[in-house]
């Protein structure tokens, strides 16, 4: 997806409204129009780049400086027991808008929201498996 075709490379040259959270040179956040949650917001990043692994250090560090600060003050201002911070990459991850972007989903004791983490067991022997193939790839 290009720049210019990018929603929320729209929302931040302020092209398509957004109700703005927090704003540097580098990073947005804004609520989103389709919350799981009341307050759940959406940290992007200025810049276009659709995955984490295809942004450069210096823009991820941006947004690691100001997310903690974000994720408290939703936190707060919406009284929540916790918070999720989410960040889908590819389609198959969940990703609808192709352009980097962190969830901040405050949360309540009990709200049902992402109550069940689908887990399993390795079987024998393939933990290490994967993790070697891991290894081979950093």
């Amino acid at each position: 997806m290009s720049e210019k075709d990018c929603i929320f490379c729209k929302i931040a040259a302020g092209a398509i409204p957004c109700t703005r959270i927090y704003e540097d040179e580098s990073v947005l956040a804004f609520l989103d129009i389709g919350p799981v949650s009341d307050g759940h917001t959406l940290v992007i990043t200025k810049e276009h780049c659709e995955k984490m692994d295809n942004c450069s250090p210096q823009l991820l560090s941006a947004v690691a400086a100001v997310l903690p600060k974000i994720a408290a003050a939703v936190s707060a201002a919406t009284d929540a027991d916790g918070y999720n911070i989410l960040c889908n990459n590819g389609r198959a991850a969940g990703q609808l808008v192709e352009h980097l972007h962190f969830h901040v989903i405050p949360r309540k004791t009990g709200d049902g929201v992402f109550n069940r983490w689908p887990s399993f067991t390795y079987p024998k022997g393939r933990a290490e498996e994967l993790a070697e193939k891991i290894r081979a790839k950093l």
